[in-house]
């Protein structure tokens, strides 16, 4: 861990959960699911869709009272989703990604 404040790529983890469904998907969905995450793992804010390529993702908190709690990641034009968190830590900032869904 470093004392510098640093930025993208930011780094990910799964939940157990998460990780287990991410995995029992069909190839092309976790290949989807890959891309949407790199685009919000170097994206220059993971809570802001400011600098993503709008048209395979999109972001929007999870409860509108809530800005800095849980965001959705929309992937796959909607078929699919997922919840996660980001931590604004001054060394190692991380998304915890907590849940996610494909239809």
């Amino acid at each position: 861990m470093s004392a510098e404040f640093t930025g993208p790529p930011w780094a990910a983890d799964w939940t157990k959960l998460a990780a287990e469904y991410r995995d029992a998907l069909h190839t092309r969905v976790r290949d989807l699911i890959i891309d949407a995450v790199t685009e919000l793992k170097t994206s220059r804010h993971p809570y802001r869709d400011d600098h993503l390529d709008t048209t395979s993702v999109s972001i929007e908190p999870a409860r509108s009272t809530e800005p800095r709690g849980a965001h959705i990641l929309y992937f796959d034009h909607g078929h699919g989703w997922l919840r996660y968190t980001f931590t604004h830590r001054t060394a190692d900032p991380q998304i915890v990604i907590e849940r996610i869904f494909w239809q």
